[in-house]
């Protein structure tokens, strides 16, 4: 199932293939505030593969408590996202420095797979699911993963090649449990992803697998 349904030539449907970015040390101007009384962790973003868009690194030291909620505008509605910060902070802690850098802007969400699984993937600059942030980072699994409707998780090209492509969960899915969920997304969410779902999908090698019919292009994301 992971070669046939879950990559692009390039890498993905559930992909995180990586680019790579500047050599200089990791910003934390976009990182969370971390005060005495948080708990952290340490995360490594080696650098890996050809970026999509130039960004910093995160730091290594992430927030490792609690849950960050994020809103993402846009062509069809606003996503609210629900971030699990205790479970997968290495994961989060990316997501927060990507938005907060605006790597996410203007950027579509460039598959849909409407058969079988039923996911909407996003976070490649580039629209052709194999762009990335220029580093990679380790999965955040328990081995007991599952994809019911509402699911927030990473893309990926195989173990420990997160990036910055995540994807939505519409209808529950049966995966293995090889995809890092880092959060939940809201009823106002799926409601406009089955929204775009019902329009079907466009040019693809496999029916129900495809650039969505109608365009979902990110705008802006919010967090906090």
């Amino acid at each position: 199932m992971r070669a046939s349904l879950l990559t692009f030539p390039a890498a993905l449907l559930l992909t995180a293939t990586l680019a790579s970015c500047s050599d200089d040390e990791p910003s934390t101007a976009t990182d969370p505030t971390v005060d005495g009384d948080t708990e952290t962790t340490d995360c490594t973003y080696p650098e890996g593969g050809q970026a999509a868009q130039e960004v910093e690194p995160p730091s290594s030291e992430a927030v490792s408590e609690g849950e960050i909620e994020a809103t993402m505008t846009t062509s069809v509605g606003e996503f609210g996202f629900t971030l699990d910060a205790a479970a997968t902070p290495c994961t989060v802690h990316s997501f927060v420095s990507l938005a907060e850098q605006g790597y996410f802007e203007e950027t579509p969400c460039h598959r849909m797979t409407t058969a079988g699984i039923f996911v909407l993937q996003c976070g490649d600059p580039t629209g052709t699911g194999g762009g990335g942030p220029g580093y990679t980072f380790e999965d955040e699994l328990t081995g007991e993963e599952t994809y019911p409707a509402g699911t927030l998780a990473m893309a990926n090209a195989g173990p420990d090649t997160n990036g910055s492509q995540f994807f939505i969960v519409f209808e529950d899915t049966e995966l293995g449990p090889d995809y890092t969920v880092f959060g939940t997304v809201d009823d106002a969410t799926l409601e406009a992803v089955r929204a775009v779902a019902a329009d079907g999908v466009n040019g693809s090698t496999e029916p129900g697998d495809g650039t969505p019919n109608t365009e979902v292009t990110i705008e802006s994301v919010s967090v906090g």
